[in-house]
């Protein structure tokens, strides 16, 4: 009998991958803290979880290929898919970055992702127990 990965690991995958995007979106938005009119941007974790569970968010999108043999482009979130956040005191200059809020915000995801992954890590140790009989 076939172990399927899939069903073992649950939704833990999909959170590490939505995990790993936000925090790139994040920290584009602290390296942007001082660039007049940027936006700051951000995802909606849980309405982007939901969307990759049920499987109804774009997974691919359109490349020109020249053989048979080139990848398919995938993404976890579009551009489209990135909300903009409201400031709770806009600058002067148009950024809508606030520091304290984008590290508070990093910090979380980057708790989140670690429990996530310690959780997908012991699901792993089980099925390593299984397989050998422990």
């Amino acid at each position: 009998m076939a172990i399927s990965f899939s069903n073992a690991t649950g939704y833990f995958e999909h959170t590490l991958g939505l995990r790993a995007r936000r925090a790139e979106v994040l920290a584009n938005n602290l390296a942007n803290a001082d660039t007049p009119h940027y936006k700051a941007r951000d995802i909606d974790f849980a309405a982007a979880l939901q969307q990759r569970l049920e499987g109804s968010q774009r997974q691919r999108f359109d490349l020109k290929t020249t053989s048979d043999k080139h990848l398919e482009g995938s993404t976890i979130v579009a551009l489209d898919d990135l909300l903009y956040r409201t400031p709770n005191q806009p600058s002067v200059d148009g950024n809508t970055v606030e520091e304290q809020v984008e590290h508070a915000a990093y910090m979380k995801n980057a708790l989140a992702f670690q429990a996530s992954f310690t959780f997908l890590n012991s699901k792993f140790k089980g099925l390593t127990s299984a397989i050998k009989g422990e």
